[in-house]
């Protein structure tokens, strides 16, 4: 039976990329159904809509959406990334951000091979806060972290079960000298959760800490566990340290399964080089190996991820179908 597939191509170059992406699937074997959804800063310029709860509905009905890129430079920060971005996230419980890096040594070896889990729907993303006297000498803004057990509990249960299947190691990285409140749970969270996991050795990073191991030390790492706002900012310097940020992969994960994950290359739209073909796929093509990984086409996967290997060079069409070539082949 076909994998539903709900494709938001998206601005800038995210149709181009999806389109590559799509068509390795296909070449892997793997029987899809898509639908498109004109989605994005375009779509809202031409008539308001960024996300509707209609057409959240109708995403709800999929198996996996997969999405390009979005953001126009005529549209204010924010208001897609809130409107579109943060709403799926929040309404379809995508709890988990996973993104897996692969650092190359001289020779093709590999230099480091770790994950980072974030959680995805809390923390400073949640909108709590607020101003006063805004646009006086006296503005007061405020921005507060949430926090949960739920939260923090379940995603440091999904690292411990992915580092169980990997070398069984996860560290959590957080600020608990300084965010008493938060890092307590954090800690805590994680402490509860390891201990069920007996085989699974255990660390912690300051978050500062981390970031200078990331560029010195990146081998010492497995699974990482942190907070919303940690891992934003450690995903990105994760990318830059494995090949760079266009080459970065990510999954944006209900593990319960109570509506579709969503799978998305870290880039942005990139507008400048729109329509040029110069922009390389293979981040929307390995966020589409982990949306086959999460519908049990494992074996699928693992074919495009050999694929992409080796760089290719060429026009996006060029790198697409070249990747294709060699995983049907």
């Amino acid at each position: 039976m076909a994998h539903r597939i709900a494709v938001i191509g998206g601005d800038g170059i995210g149709p181009e990329v999806t389109t590559e992406a799509l068509k390795v699937v296909r070449a892997a074997g793997v029987e899809i159904e898509t639908t498109d959804f004109d989605l994005g800063g375009a779509r809202y310029l031409r008539d308001g809509e960024i996300l509707s709860d209609a057409v959240l509905d109708q995403l709800r009905g999929f198996d996996c959406i997969l999405l390009g890129a979005v953001g126009t430079p005529e549209v204010p920060p924010g208001v897609i990334e809130r409107g579109l971005l943060l709403k799926m996230r929040f309404e379809l419980d995508l709890y988990i951000n996973q993104r897996p890096f692969i650092g190359t040594a001289p020779g093709g070896t590999v230099a480091h091979d770790f994950v980072v889990i974030r959680e995805n729907t809390e923390g400073p993303y949640v909108g709590e806060g607020g101003v006063l006297r805004k646009g006086t000498v006296h503005e007061v803004a405020t921005q507060g972290s949430v926090n949960t057990w739920m939260g923090a509990e379940r995603a440091c249960r999904y690292a411990f079960e992915l580092a169980a299947g990997r070398r069984r190691h996860v560290t959590l990285v957080h600020k608990t000298n300084v965010l008493t409140f938060a890092g307590d749970l954090w800690q805590r969270a994680f402490n509860s959760v390891a201990a069920d996991f007996p085989d699974v050795a255990t660390a912690y990073n300051h978050v500062d800490a981390a970031c200078i191991y990331f560029v010195q030390d990146p081998q010492r790492y497995d699974v990482i566990v942190t907070d919303n706002l940690f891992g934003d900012i450690l995903t990105d310097l994760g990318g830059a340290v494995s090949g760079g940020i266009g080459l970065a992969s990510s999954a944006n994960l209900n593990p319960a399964r109570t509506g579709p994950s969503m799978f998305e290359p870290v880039h942005g739209s990139a507008p400048d080089i729109v329509g040029t073909g110069t922009a390389n796929p293979t981040a929307a093509i390995l966020s589409a190996a982990l949306m086959l990984d999460f519908l049990g086409e494992g074996a699928a996967a693992d074919r495009i991820r050999a694929a992409c290997t080796h760089p290719v060079t060429g026009s996006t069409t060029d790198i697409g179908s070249e990747i294709a070539a060699r995983v049907a082949g």
